[in-house]
């Protein structure tokens, strides 16, 4: 893609609100596929998720062109109404001593092996058609019920609400990402709950 793109002209952007910020063992999954992104969008690990923040990492030619206008105008003249936010940035500021002190991007790439194990655990379990995982993240995707899709996926969704584990539910795939803190007799207890409930589920 990044060939195309430079071929092209073509601006390469990597939408890392997820994947940012340790979430597959190192900083940005733009470091794990080694992959140079023009643009890299970014949240949630930002803060820890601890205060709403977002931002836009870009490359030096992207931020050449919009500092380097005609002299009498202000740069990137814009007015969002939290840009800079104290608290936003103090929260930041501080999730990165968090994560370097307590070595959580190194703990991501430890565990994961454990994590992927989990996941692939499901492998044969009813309704279960795709198996996903990179780093702390995983995907099970499930068959839709005939002509309701998603349908099945809302229902695993809350049955594991029900059960005190929360997931998140896009269509029928059933979407995890764990804090990094998780221990192993947790993802056990997180694969247990999921394969008891797909057991039931029609």
């Amino acid at each position: 893609m990044r060939e195309i793109c430079d071929r092209h002209g073509i601006l390469l952007i990597f939408d890392e609100v997820i994947t940012g910020f340790g979430r597959l063992g190192v900083p940005f999954a733009a470091e794990f596929f080694g992959v140079k992104p023009d643009i890299i969008t970014c949240a949630k690990g930002l803060t820890n998720g601890s205060v709403p923040a977002g931002g836009c990492i870009v490359h030096n030619k992207i931020y050449d062109a919009f500092m380097n206008g005609p002299e009498p105008f202000i740069e990137l003249f814009h007015g969002y109404t939290y840009s800079g936010h104290p608290l936003a940035m103090a929260a930041g500021l501080a999730a990165l001593d968090v994560y370097r002190e307590q070595g959580l991007f190194e703990r991501v790439g430890q565990l994961e092996p454990y994590w992927a194990d989990a996941v692939h655990s499901l492998k044969g379990a009813r309704h279960v058609i795709d198996l996903r995982n990179i780093g702390l993240i995983g995907g099970v995707e499930l068959e839709p019920r005939n002509g309701k899709a998603g349908e099945r996926g809302l229902d695993v969704f809350k049955r594991c609400y029900d059960k005190g584990l929360m997931v998140r539910v896009t269509g029928d795939t059933i979407a995890m990402s764990p804090p990094f803190i998780i221990e192993k007799q947790q993802i056990d207890t997180i694969f247990s709950i999921l394969s008891d409930i797909l057991m039931v589920v029609d």
